[in-house]
């Protein structure tokens, strides 16, 4: 199975931009379903955006969509998140996760099995 390693994370003034990548070890990472989710203390795991194996398929939680953007590159083993207008609510801890079953892109934390260490995003006022 893949391991994935979060990168790109930082502090931005609102209104900014970020691009989030996650890196994936493996041969069969073009066989893995793809998500960002995301967490600050005390909540749960909030779901960001998914992309299907292929990438023609995406899923976006309103909060981001329109300013959020996932895409992957399945020759260099990675999956991004560009994010803009970031505003001081988006900031979390955010997680790369993977899913091998064949099924449409999943806002539900639980049905990816294989997630990464996290990066912080921080968005100042």
């Amino acid at each position: 199975q893949v391991q994935l390693l979060e990168s790109g994370g930082g502090l931005v003034q609102a209104g900014g931009s970020l691009r989030l990548s996650c890196a994936a070890s493996g041969r069969t990472f073009s066989n893995y379903v793809l998500g960002w989710f995301r967490q600050t203390p005390g909540k749960e795991r909030e779901f960001v955006a998914a992309i299907s194996r292929t990438g023609g398929v995406t899923a976006y939680a309103d909060s981001v969509r329109g300013r959020f953007t996932i895409s992957r590159d399945n020759a260099k083993n990675m999956v991004y998140l560009q994010m803009n207008s970031l505003q001081p609510e988006d900031t979390a801890v955010y997680y790369c996760a993977a899913d091998s079953r064949p099924r449409r892109p999943s806002s539900i934390p639980n049905e990816y099995p294989i997630w990464g260490q996290g990066t912080q995003v921080t968005v100042s006022s």
